[in-house]
């Protein structure tokens, strides 16, 4: 027969057990909205790859109102997924944000033209209207008209900037002879909209040697001195690589598992799946550790805006090996 003593002593070893088993909670905050451009986060979710970290992770889709910076500062996410030239001109006001990861190599930005409207090189931006996403995301744009010395106040040899919302409509419209779209996303809106290819003139930003880093992960300085805190973006990012892997190999299965986590019912299979493969595109040939040349490429840009360039100066602590070191090895 058990004893009293006998039966409180297993009753604090099963919850001293559970505590010491129990998973730690990570919240990631996404750029946007739950889509094919983040599904090596749901790939991980799904397959299972955070719970073989002992990881919890929440995944909280982002939106036109959702700012993923202040989520961060306001302590609502423990890391977000930003573009660099948003994270620096952040931190360069005061907010510490750090690249613990790149699982993005590539850049997706494009400006997508009509040719009926005059636009088959850089030269014809001149005088035209162009439309701009805003929200942090008008900073490539802006070190890209700084190059091409075109002044973006609508003046007489310049250009003139539409705050685009987050469609194509200006460019089917007719209110804007460019607007801006990514590779695996808004450029085939235009397609599914009637315009061909033929019809369209694009300008990649890679192309234009203004390409900047996009789909980072991103973490308060401070949290990095913490020990656990370290440990968890160890984990994490791992288990994001392995997520972000598996959806390059399959990148149907990994669309169809996005739109298991879609509660919005607005994505359709074919465009995920369209989305997926392009989105492969940006990932490959990169394992989340961030390049530097990359980086240094990235800020040689925002610099190069002029009297009014992104930042003003080149960031020091922007970035670190410090988790891809011994998440990747």
């Amino acid at each position: 027969m058990k004893t009293f003593s006998t039966v409180i002593a297993a009753t604090a070893m099963g919850v001293w057990g559970s505590i010491a088993q129990a998973a730690d909670d990570v919240t990631l905050q996404l750029k946007w909205v739950t889509q094919a451009q983040f599904a090596g986060y749901y790939v991980a979710l799904d397959k299972g790859f955070y719970s073989e970290e002992d990881l919890n992770v929440t995944i909280k889709p982002g939106g036109p109102d959702i700012a993923p910076t202040q989520v961060l500062a306001g302590g609502g996410a423990d890391v977000t997924v930003d573009w660099m030239p948003s994270a620096l001109a952040a931190r360069e006001k005061g907010l510490p944000m750090v690249n613990i990861a790149q699982p993005f190599k590539s850049s997706g930005m494009m400006l997508t033209c009509r040719k009926d409207a005059g636009v088959t090189t850089t030269a014809d931006f001149a005088d035209k209207t162009l439309g701009v996403w805003f929200f942090g995301n008008e900073f490539p744009f802006l070190s890209w008209m700084s190059k091409l010395g075109m002044a973006t106040d609508g003046s007489a040899g310049g250009v003139t900037v539409l705050k685009q919302g987050f469609n194509v409509d200006p460019i089917l419209q007719g209110q804007a002879a460019c607007v801006s779209t990514m590779t695996y996303n808004e450029y085939w809106q235009v397609i599914d909209a009637g315009l061909t290819p033929d019809d369209l003139q694009v300008f990649k930003y890679e192309d234009q040697g203004v390409a900047t880093l996009e789909d980072g992960l991103y973490v308060l300085e401070d949290n990095l001195t913490d020990a656990a805190f370290e440990d968890k973006m160890v984990r994490f990012v791992r288990a994001s690589m392995k997520g972000w892997k598996y959806a390059e190999a399959n990148p149907d299965e990994a669309a169809d598992i996005v739109l298991e986590n879609d509660g919005s019912g607005a994505q359709t299979e074919k465009h995920q799946r369209r989305m997926m493969r392009e989105v492969a595109k940006l990932t490959a040939g990169g394992n989340g550790a961030l390049n530097e040349a990359d980086y240094e490429r990235t800020v040689a840009s925002l610099l190069s805006g002029g009297d009014d360039p992104v930042i003003s100066k080149a960031p020091e602590g922007a970035w670190t090996h410090q988790i891809t070191d011994k998440a990747l090895k």
